[in-house]
């Protein structure tokens, strides 16, 4: 196969089916119910150099029912109006727009425009970065609003979270809405086996954003799924069996200028992983 493995060749062909598949499909709804075992959604980082338009057609044409939107996207500064007519154009666009993020929480005025960001836009979750210190405030607010938030791991860089193991050992007697959102790339750059991962930390699994990396280390670099280092058919197995809930949203970060084909092969792996693990019961 010149130089490409049977696993990468598999999700370039993917891929490159994956727009066609969506447009036969016919609508977002359709495309979930189609024999898909896993929410699958958009997580806007994705397109932080395109507008919010753009946005939306590209996750609809994808078959992509689910929406988290980043403040590139939506801007956590807009009056409280424009904030909600924004979100309504989305969901009239028939989308799931479900969450916001990610949010950085590391002063207490963060957390109080936060929460009102995310009751202005009707978003059942707040994807969080929130300070160690601030997590007593965010649990107040989340008993005030019932706004779910998920802390977001972001890697051996994080001073905060590297792990979703580390934002689970502090969180375990607060609040049940306080949970995680686990970043498999930043998760498997730790050190850490995502399939695992999930399973140590499910009961506060609440979010997950899915991508592949080059290296089980700190230089581990975004790429298209498939062709990096995490087990992703482990991972999808292991939620499958815990009966996982949650939405599994793209954050592919790599070239940011032009992510669509990328993208698309990342839709098209994932697709064709779960229709592989569907087929062997």
């Amino acid at each position: 196969m010149s130089g490409l493995t049977r696993r990468g060749f598999l999700g370039t062909a993917a891929g490159g089916a994956v727009g066609a598949w969506a447009a036969a499909m016919g609508s977002t709804a359709k495309a979930e119910g189609a024999g898909c075992a896993l929410k699958l959604g958009l997580a806007s980082y994705t397109t932080r150099k395109f507008d919010l338009e753009t946005t939306v057609a590209w996750t609809k044409r994808l078959g992509l029912p689910h929406l988290c939107l980043k403040s590139f996207h939506l801007p956590l500064d807009a009056p409280a109006e424009a904030t909600a007519a924004a979100a309504a154009k989305v969901r009239e666009a028939g989308l799931d727009l479900y969450g916001g993020g990610v949010i950085t929480m590391k002063k207490p005025e963060e957390v109080d425009q936060a929460f009102a960001y995310a009751k202005a836009a009707g978003f059942r979750m707040i994807i969080a970065a929130p300070a160690v210190a601030m997590l007593g405030k965010v649990e107040e607010a989340i008993k005030a609003h019932d706004i779910k938030v998920a802390i977001h791991n972001h890697g051996p860089e994080d001073k905060e979270f590297p792990t979703p193991q580390s934002a689970h050992e502090k969180i375990k007697g607060m609040d049940k809405r306080l949970g995680l959102c686990m970043d498999i790339g930043h998760t498997m750059r730790s050190g850490e086996c995502p399939a695992k991962t999930a399973e140590a930390c499910f009961d506060r699994l609440f979010d997950i954003h899915i991508k592949d990396v080059t290296a089980a280390a700190k230089e581990g670099k975004t790429l298209e799924m498939g062709r990096g280092v995490i087990d992703i058919p482990a991972l999808f197995r292991t939620l499958l069996r815990l009966k996982y809930d949650g939405v599994c949203s793209f954050e592919y970060e790599k070239d940011e200028a032009d992510p669509w084909p990328g993208l698309s092969e990342s839709v098209g792996y994932t697709r064709g992983a779960l229709a592989g693990l569907a087929a062997k019961g």
